[in-house]
């Protein structure tokens, strides 16, 4: 039996800096990669590191990312990890920079032969059709063909969907070239994923936008033969932000939202209490069998993305996080 103070957790299990959290559970041990930005970790690499045998006790292991050439002074963004046939490739964008933090991302492929790096950067997944390209998920299928999710901009308005950021998918020739056959997953309907009113973007020569809506940090999951996106929604600023999902029979779609129109029914914030939950990853606890949630949500002061885990059920009515939590919970065993 663990002694009272470790019986239980409360979240965040890492109150620091760590947002888009994703974890790699590998021989026993799970890996936390968090985005830094421009910002640098004490060891000068990019993209915090932690390690855990329990997902609720973690340890600091530096940086994962040997900073590339020429990339000075550029942002990076949501790095997610998959082992393969030997090899650790990282998937993440970057881009930014002195012309500002939200101009230009692009999608990179990073590989090491060791769980907690250091990674070098090996090749541009560029996406030709689109300016800024961030939050790549890569998701092997159960016939062993892999994909690469991620997020993008769209600026029509076509067919009634929102201009912003909606979410794609493309099939992995290998683990570092995409088949350049960008299928879309979902894009912005409902009122609740605004990101913000009259937004002028000078990526599209300072268009001025009436309402600019976001989906973003796509997560994929095969459950009982069907293809559930998850994905966070809205500005991460505000209450509205939280993890929803879309649902399809193939990987490729079509993807269907249906029940989304009021709000995040997966995640979303506790007035009072939990503040920007999202940006999150899945994992199986240290049973095999009890899936987490991995996400950041804001802390009292709204000046860091902390940690957090919480249970996700799959109910008659769609998959639902346990959660968000801010009282103390069974640590998971």
């Amino acid at each position: 039996m663990l002694p009272p103070d470790r019986a239980t957790y409360t979240n965040p299990v890492y109150a620091s800096q760590f947002p888009d959290p994703f974890v790699l559970h590998h021989q026993g041990v799970y890996y936390a990669f968090g985005t830094t930005g421009n910002s640098r970790t004490k060891d000068g690499r990019i993209f915090t590191l932690l390690s855990s045998k329990d997902l609720v006790h973690w340890q600091p292991l530096g940086g994962a990312l040997t900073p590339p050439k020429g990339a000075e002074g550029a942002e990076f963004w949501a790095p997610e990890v998959v082992h393969h046939k030997g090899t650790f490739y990282m998937y993440y964008s970057r881009g930014g920079g002195a012309i500002g933090a939200n101009v230009g991302h692009r999608l990179y492929v990073a590989t090491s032969t060791k769980p907690e790096g250091p990674y070098q950067e090996a090749n541009l997944l560029d996406v030709p059709e689109s300016k800024f390209t961030i939050d790549a998920h890569p998701f092997q299928d159960t016939d062993g063909q892999w994909y690469l999710f991620y997020a993008r901009d769209f600026i029509d308005s076509d067919n009634g969907y929102f201009p912003g950021t909606g979410l794609a998918v493309d099939k992995l020739v290998n683990m570092t070239r995409l088949a350049g056959e960008s299928r879309t997953v979902m894009r912005a309907k409902h009122a609740w994923t605004i990101f913000e009113a009259n937004r002028t973007m000078p990526l599209y020569d300072n268009k001025k936008f009436a309402q600019w809506h976001t989906l973003e940090g796509p997560f994929m999951r095969k459950h009982n033969g069907k293809y559930y996106c998850f994905y966070s929604g809205a500005n991460f600023l505000t209450p509205r932000y939280g993890v929803d999902y879309c649902v399809a029979d193939s990987i490729l779609g079509p993807y269907s939202d249906a029940g989304a129109e009021k709000g995040a029914r997966v995640l979303h914030a506790v007035a009072g209490h939990v503040r920007g939950p999202g940006h999150h990853s899945h994992v199986m606890g240290p049973d095999g069998k009890t899936e987490y949630l991995v996400y950041h949500a804001w802390d009292k002061g709204m000046k860091e993305r902390q940690l957090c885990i919480d249970k996700l059920a799959w109910t008659p009515q769609g998959p639902r996080c346990q959660g968000p939590t801010y009282t103390p919970q069974p640590i998971p065993s």
